[in-house]
């Protein structure tokens, strides 16, 4: 085990050489491109890159690691360890003076939701092209779902708002040191944003959503009433094609989009 492995900050280091090339692969030819890698670790994905692509930000919340890749790294011109927490990170001020970048990473199991969210918002900025990124595989089918399944729910929907989203492979626990109770699965995302095409605005959608999936037992109306939304105002608004008692998570994005612009009539994106 390594001596920096710190199991409170969900560290489980690849360890596999065919699964660390075939994450760098899959982002394809980055040679003119700038690379963030998310967790860089103990640099396994990180020697890869370091000699594929125009430039390579990786960033590193453990101290002690961050210090390692620094000091491994410090006559590759095109390699910049950052020590910071990525959920507090500015993608626009790491990746300047470009103005998109890629990102890489094996995503920490208890952050794993957020980081996603964070990269989806980076997405509907602009920001970025694509992601591989790997994660818990349960965490993983959730942002793959589709309408009407039962992994379908808020992080599904957020990232069918702002990417494409293609499975590559699954790794085993053996696959890392230490060892993991679960598999992990490795996901393309390519953003592409939504939001204007379906005439919503990011903020108030992504609040709609959250109201929308808070308890999964309840039907989508019920929901939205615990969430403030006056019965007069749902009836009003409700499409004649969608059934009473039907939950979020049977609904696909587009008519979910039409039901809160039929609820929100002025909002900013309309």
């Amino acid at each position: 085990m390594s001596a920096h492995h710190k199991p409170k900050l969900g560290q489980n280091f690849l360890v596999d050489d065919r699964a660390r090339h075939a994450i760098a692969d899959a982002l394809g030819s980055v040679v003119d491109r700038t690379v963030v890698e998310i967790g860089p670790g103990e640099g396994a994905i990180t020697d890869i890159l370091a000699g594929r692509c125009r430039r390579l930000v990786a960033v590193e919340f453990d101290a002690a690691l961050a210090g390692d890749l620094a000091r491994r790294y410090e006559m590759r011109v095109n390699v910049d360890v950052v020590h910071a927490d990525i959920l507090a990170t500015d993608v626009a001020a790491i990746i300047a003076p470009e103005r998109t970048a890629d990102v890489v990473g094996n995503l920490p199991y208890y952050i794993t939701s957020d980081i996603l969210l964070y990269l989806f918002t980076a997405g509907q900025r602009g920001l970025l092209r694509q992601a591989v990124v790997m994660m818990q595989r349960e965490v993983a089918d959730r942002v793959a779902a589709n309408p009407g399944t039962r992994d379908y729910g808020m992080l599904s929907a957020t990232a069918a708002m702002s990417c494409s989203v293609e499975h590559l492979f699954t790794l085993p626990p053996d696959a890392f040191r230490p060892q993991p109770r679960v598999f992990s699965s490795v996901l393309r995302l390519w953003f592409h944003p939504r939001y204007e095409e379906l005439g919503v605005d990011p903020a108030g959608f992504t609040r709609f959503l959250r109201a929308s999936f808070a308890q999964k037992r309840k039907t989508l109306s019920n929901n939205l009433r615990s969430a403030g939304y006056p019965t007069q105002a749902l009836v009003a608004a409700w499409p004649n094609t969608l059934a009473l008692d039907v939950r979020a998570e049977a609904l696909p994005i587009e008519t979910t989009a039409a039901l809160f612009r039929a609820l929100h009539p002025t909002s900013p994106s309309d």
